[in-house]
């Protein structure tokens, strides 16, 4: 079925992926509706329409449902169960988002499709901690099972002794706890699905973290992660059949000397694929709306050269008066109140558009 032109397009969340996917669908001729709880979500400035309510408000959902053509959703920390009253028109529908935001259900989920994660074990004691510990061997990191994201939820257990520590500094909550990978890189593969089946790839960039955050997403990634992206996408293909996935679905992936290991999926948007905005013809943002609406795919081949997409952290969001004042940058603000430490506040991608 085909969403046409001049529809409604819901989107569950008001930050910066909502705010993007408005942008993409407003050049493509679409409304969009936000329902988010805060007061001023970056998304409603750039969107016709905003509820704000609960994401488990069941009557502004039902409301927000019947005002909409279509709807989807811009992340993954929501309750699942409210958004089924959003029946078919929600893409992708809540079983992806019921995996991905439960590590050790998405950890065992992944490996049903045949792909690859490292060693681990689902832990919900300080004792199982500790066993799990011996068991896997130091380095592990602890990872809570629910709402963990830009390396919140997370801690280290370098030798058997801080089990204990870690498993307090994570709130003794239920946990995986994972073998310590010897990556050669970290890499991703953004697919986009249609629900008959089409899907399509990007170029997978090479992706840069500090402090459990992602700071930079460069493509072309390299001869070493390049060796592993076609079995990466063949697993990251069989994660999206699997779930019957409509829509975007990021798949972050760990470059080891054995193979492609899966670290976590995220089923929508990502930002480790903001530089397809500029550097690729058609971006993530767009081909989702497509996927979803049902919409023929974009292409997806890179615009240049490559990119380089670096993320704005804090208060270097400060800088954008050089930034917006260099030739070639393509800045991006989210329009958040105010930086604070570890916070997203924008983006700058450059895009290398030599000839030699």
């Amino acid at each position: 079925m085909i969403v046409p032109p001049g529809s409604t397009i819901g989107i569950v969340g008001g930050g910066q992926l909502g705010r993007m996917l408005s942008i993409a669908a407003a050049q493509l001729g679409y409304k969009c509706h936000i329902l988010d709880p805060h007061e001023h979500p970056p998304a409603a400035d750039v969107a016709a329409f905003f509820t704000r309510a609960a994401y488990d408000d069941l009557d502004a959902l039902r409301l927000f449902g019947r005002s909409v053509d279509v709807a989807t959703y811009e992340f993954e920390n929501l309750p699942v169960a409210p958004l089924d009253v959003l029946g078919d028109k929600l893409r992708p529908s809540t079983r992806s988002l019921a995996i991905a935001q439960d590590r050790a259900r998405e950890k065992a989920f992944i490996e049903g499709t045949g792909a690859a994660v490292a060693p681990w074990r689902a832990v919900s004691s300080d004792d199982e901690v500790g066993a799990a510990a011996a068991d896997l061997g130091t380095p592990v990191v602890l990872k809570t099972r629910r709402y963990g994201y830009d390396g919140k939820g997370q801690a280290w257990i370098r030798e058997g002794g801080e089990a204990a520590r870690a498993w307090r500094a994570i709130g003794e909550e239920p946990a995986v706890a994972e073998a310590g990978v010897d990556f050669i890189a970290e890499f991703s593969v953004i697919v986009a699905r249609w629900a008959d089946g089409r899907h399509s790839f990007w170029d997978s960039p090479r992706n840069e973290h500090g402090e459990g955050i992602l700071r930079r997403s460069t493509v072309p990634c390299g001869d070493d992660i390049a060796a592993q992206v076609p079995q990466a996408r063949e697993a990251a293909l069989h994660i999206a059949e699997a779930l019957g996935h409509v829509g975007v679905l990021t798949v972050e992936f760990f470059a080891s000397r054995s193979g492609p290991l899966v670290n976590e999926i995220a089923p929508r948007v990502h930002n480790s694929g903001h530089w397809t905005i500029e550097g690729a013809v058609t971006s993530q943002f767009e081909q989702h709306i497509r996927a979803i609406c049902g919409l023929p795919p974009g292409l997806t081949d890179l615009a240049g050269h490559g990119a380089v997409m670096d993320n704005l952290i804090g208060d270097e969001v400060n800088r954008w008066p050089d930034l917006v004042a260099e030739s070639g940058a393509h800045v991006h603000i989210y329009g958040k109140d105010e930086p604070r430490p570890g916070r997203k506040m924008g983006h700058v991608t450059r895009v290398s558009l030599g000839t030699t």
